[in-house]
């Protein structure tokens, strides 16, 4: 495939101001900015995050800031936490070390409500997770009812909404098994706006998908992302974080080695671990 991605980008990354305190390369020689961001007010915010299991440390003083409106895409080579960090961010994984606040409020604080806290923090996971004993329309509005306590005909009302944004509502009375996995996903996506969240979380969303089931939901991702919707993704998919991320996580081994912006990173990734990852993905 012909590397287009850094065609298009910014001269200012020969430019970096190293003096800027916001601005510097990190002990494993990533490079670390605060560029990019589509606005000033942080969502969430990782401070010094560590997590282990056992004896095996999975995650070690992880620090980013994810701002309104900000498309992250966190990549790396397979193993490295990436799934593990987002899992973090609504208390899916609990950490033991660090802090993370979600519009403020702290996830690792045993008197935060967690569920309440996931209601605002959408989630799509690389296997859909969708209920197989539900329709399409009850897999959309048991949470609405349930955790936001809504009436049952606005939840359904805001399902629909939801399924036919996604181009799905026609299936609404089937089942799960009854659809492609890229609807299944679809679906999935659909279930995460329908609780009217501040934030989405990705976890690979296409990488269970064939080939040709996985534009649909990067097209689902890529209009999200352009109405302004605030989201983390864990992908392989350069192609969207080309174009559609204004911030990039690279991670290995536990460690956020690179936190810019996408031009940055694309065009000047620093670390030897990044360019040697992005030189195997930009040209397969």
């Amino acid at each position: 495939m012909e590397n287009t991605t850094t065609n298009n980008i910014s001269s200012g990354v020969n430019n970096l101001d190293l003096n800027d305190k916001d601005t510097f390369i990190n002990e494993f020689g990533g490079l670390v900015t605060n560029n990019g961001h589509a606005s000033d007010e942080i969502v969430i915010k990782m401070s010094e995050v560590s997590k282990w299991y056992g004896n095996f440390q999975v995650l070690t003083n992880c620090t980013a800031h994810v701002h309104k409106g900000d498309v992250v895409v966190v990549c790396g080579p397979s193993g490295s936490g990436k799934s593990t960090l987002i899992k973090t961010v609504n208390g899916l994984e609990p950490f033991q070390k660090g802090q993370i606040l979600v519009n403020g409020v702290s996830v690792g604080d045993p008197k935060t409500n967690l569920p309440k806290l996931r209601s605002q923090v959408g989630m799509v996971f690389q296997h859909f997770e969708l209920f197989p004993h539900l329709t399409i329309l009850d897999n959309l509005t048991v949470a609405q009812i349930k955790v936001l306590g809504r009436k049952e005909g606005d939840a359904k009302q805001k399902a629909m909404s939801y399924l036919d944004r996604v181009g799905l509502s026609a299936q609404a009375p089937k089942y799960p098994a009854e659809l492609s996995g890229g609807q299944q996903q679809r679906v999935a996506i659909a279930r995460a706006l329908s609780m009217n969240p501040v934030a989405m979380l990705f976890d690979e969303p296409t990488s269970a998908l064939d080939p040709e089931m996985i534009q649909e939901v990067l097209d689902v991702m890529i209009e999200l992302a352009r109405e302004g919707m605030t989201m983390m993704c864990v992908t392989h998919e350069m192609g969207f974080a080309s174009q559609v991320a204004n911030r990039i996580i690279f991670m290995d081994e536990g460690h956020i080695v690179e936190n810019c912006s996408k031009d940055e990173f694309f065009a000047g990734a620093k670390s030897d671990r990044a360019q040697a990852f992005l030189s195997k993905i930009l040209n397969h």
